[in-house]
Parts: C-alpha cells; structure tokens; sequence
C-alpha cells in the first residue's frame, strides 16, 4: 500500500493508495494503539463460452498495513473518507496532558 503521511498543526493526515478496490473491500480497526488498514481481493471467476485466458495479472490475496497512533484515540477520533482508489484518513494528534508549571515567588526585602 502506497501511503504518504503528512503532519498539520492539528494531526495527521495519510493518503493510501487503493485503485481497485471498492469500500467494501477495506477494513479499519484500531487496537491497542494501533491503526490497521486492510483489503482483501477475490478473483471473480466467470464462465466465459468462447475462448480461454492466456494471461491474468489482476491482484487476487489480502494486504495489511499498521501504525501506531496512541492509546489515547477512539474509533470516532479517526475519520476516513475514499475516493478515486485513495483512502483518505485525518488523524488527530494525541493531546499530552501538560504538567502545571512550578512557579516560584520572590521574595522582596
């Protein structure tokens, strides 16, 4: 799977190439961190009266693809969208909780 990744101030968004493949086709789990994107393809056997095949190079098998996206992330977090065989997905970035400044006082005198 061809993917690019790209960084936003707000998250992540990751282009995947899939020509082919209808939306069906295309499983997204996360678990336990983990983003993981898979397409399973069957060849379509049809009955043709005339003629026989000599060449078939069309994909027939399963791909997977995983990254890890932190714990912290639910399912409604990620949002995906396909379209003209790419899949499209915005991932936000994990918020760190922030640990409160110390802040020191001075004394004056």
């Amino acid at each position: 799977m061809k993917t690019d990744v790209k960084e936003t101030d707000e998250g992540y968004e990751l282009d995947v190439d899939l020509p082919g493949f209808s939306k069906d086709e295309i499983h997204l789990d996360l678990e336990n961190g983990y983003l993981t994107i898979s397409t399973e393809k069957a060849l379509e056997k049809k009955e043709e009266k005339k003629g026989k095949v000599l060449r078939q190079e069309r994909y027939s098998g399963t791909m997977s693809r995983s990254f890890y996206v932190g714990d912290s992330l639910t399912e409604e977090d990620i949002k995906a969208k396909y379209e003209n065989g790419v899949l499209s997905l915005a991932i936000p970035k994990n918020e760190t909780r922030k640990v409160p400044e110390k802040k020191q006082i001075l004394i004056e005198g």
